[in-house]
């Protein structure tokens, strides 16, 4: 939620020539992170988990590359992006330790 939320305050600051590119592409994905977690938790079995965590945790990787190829094309500042990505970074290594957990189990 914190990731998604986060998202959506930065991509406002984005230009409007962007609303149907860069901006829409990282609030499908932040948002996809927060769908695919919620799929994951309500499927019964170990690996249809393991592949709702694993969709997150690539769109995770995507929200991630999406804020820094935003800080390149100069939509937002790397101190404006900061908190985004160390955010990104920990929901990844969580998801990662649910997709290890939950593969293991298969």
């Amino acid at each position: 939620m914190d990731l998604m939320e986060e998202v959506y305050l930065l991509t406002k600051k984005f230009p409007k020539a962007e609303q149907y590119g860069v901006t829409s592409q990282v609030r499908r994905a932040a948002t996809g992170i927060l769908a695919n977690i919620a799929e994951g938790f309500s499927r019964s079995t170990s690996g249809d988990k393991a592949y709702k965590y694993t969709i997150a945790c690539g769109e995770c990787a995507e929200v991630h590359s999406l804020l820094l190829a935003s800080i390149r094309l100069g939509y937002l500042t790397k101190e404006d992006a900061d908190h985004a990505i160390q955010i990104a970074l920990e929901v990844g290594r969580l998801l990662s330790g649910l997709v290890q957990k939950y593969s293991s189990q298969s």
